[in-house]
């Protein structure tokens, strides 16, 4: 069944930590033969294939299908993404990309709603569920920007409230609730009008972000010209990154394409502080080892004195591994960083 370009029709929904058990939810809720094309991204590993299209389709009224690049939108269908893969939707239906991860992931949820609010404009429902740290909310914004509407799951109904809650403080949300009462939306909303479409804002970083996830080419698409050069190197890559500021919204994009929300940008820099620490450990450990082996060499040997000396270092050595010792192991040091 084709889609009619004139009514609201394009549905992407977009979840991490505790997805599973809100998407087969939702799925299950939503009114049977609904006129919209339905996109799926859950954050999965990328080390091992998705089997999500299978899970949904036990649970949904419609056909699940894993997204194929060249797929054209069916009206009544689910599209789920691949695991390492961007879901994106152009003007002559889906993509399938190995672009730049974004907010640590690959496939992304901020990737999907960017592009389908591009390409689909106020025709888009955005729907973001369960899932920590920020994800999805720059994307929830683009959505926004160009009149479609924004969907929430209450986060006091999420396994993990941390995504709604982000959307909710800052984008114009335009429904908060239960599994059950936004499947009941959607189908209220379904098939309804487009509206005129707003003054948009200058929305031509969208576009190049978009280009970026699809090319993977961050200088050719003109990354440095959205913002202002940041403070911050991209855990990554280690190039320069670019700060983005939409509204209350702060961002960064490195030179060739990986883009970090405030939460992910500083869960990974925790994530390279603690393997430094750890590097490091394992060094001071190994120099300890490697003198207390030397002292023992040098007293066979009938050097008592460079024995001792080399004792009185590997003692200094341990004595100075003990606070970084205690530094890695504080997880309130760590506090900042949140499981996906």
């Amino acid at each position: 069944m084709r889609l009619d370009s004139e009514t609201r029709n394009i549905v992407v929904i977009g979840a991490s930590a505790g997805g599973v058990e809100a998407l087969t939810a939702l799925f299950k809720a939503l009114p049977r033969d609904l006129p919209a094309a339905f996109l799926v991204v859950l954050h999965v590993p990328s080390h091992t294939p998705s089997v999500l299209h299978r899970v949904l389709g036990l649970a949904s009224s419609m056909p699940v299908l894993p997204a194929k690049d060249g797929q054209l939108l069916e009206a009544a269908t689910v599209y789920v993404a691949n695991a390492d893969r961007h879901l994106m939707l152009d003007g002559n239906g889906i993509r399938v990309t190995r672009g730049p991860k974004e907010c640590r992931v690959r496939p992304a949820v901020d990737v999907l709603f960017r592009s389908a609010a591009l390409t689909h404009g106020a025709r888009t429902i955005g729907v973001l569920l369960t899932g920590a740290l920020d994800d999805g909310t720059a994307g929830s914004w683009v959505i926004k920007d160009r009149g479609g509407l924004l969907l929430v799951q209450d986060p006091s109904d999420a396994m993990q409230g941390s995504m709604p809650q982000s959307a909710i403080e800052h984008v114009e949300v335009d429904f908060v609730g239960t599994i059950g009462a936004l499947a009941r939306r959607l189908g209220e909303l379904i098939g309804t009008p487009v509206a005129i479409q707003p003054e948009r804002s200058d929305s031509g970083r969208h576009e190049i972000e978009n280009v970026i996830a699809i090319k993977g080419n961050g200088i050719e698409a003109g990354v440095m010209g959205l913002g202002k050069v940041s403070k911050y190197t991209c855990p990554d890559c280690h190039g320069v990154l670019v700060q983005i500021d939409e509204g209350p919204i702060v961002r960064f994009r490195c030179h060739t394409g990986h883009a970090f929300s405030m939460k992910s940008l500083i869960a990974e820099v925790n994530a390279a502080i603690d393997n430094g620490l750890w590097d490091t450990l394992r060094a001071v450990e190994e120099r300890v080892l490697l003198l207390r082996q030397m002292a023992d060499l040098a007293q066979r040997s009938g050097f008592p004195e460079d024995a001792a000396n080399c004792r009185v270092q590997a003692a200094d050595a341990q004595k100075r591994l003990e606070p970084l010792r205690e530094l890695v192991l504080d997880s309130n040091f760590f506090g900042h960083d949140q499981a996906r």
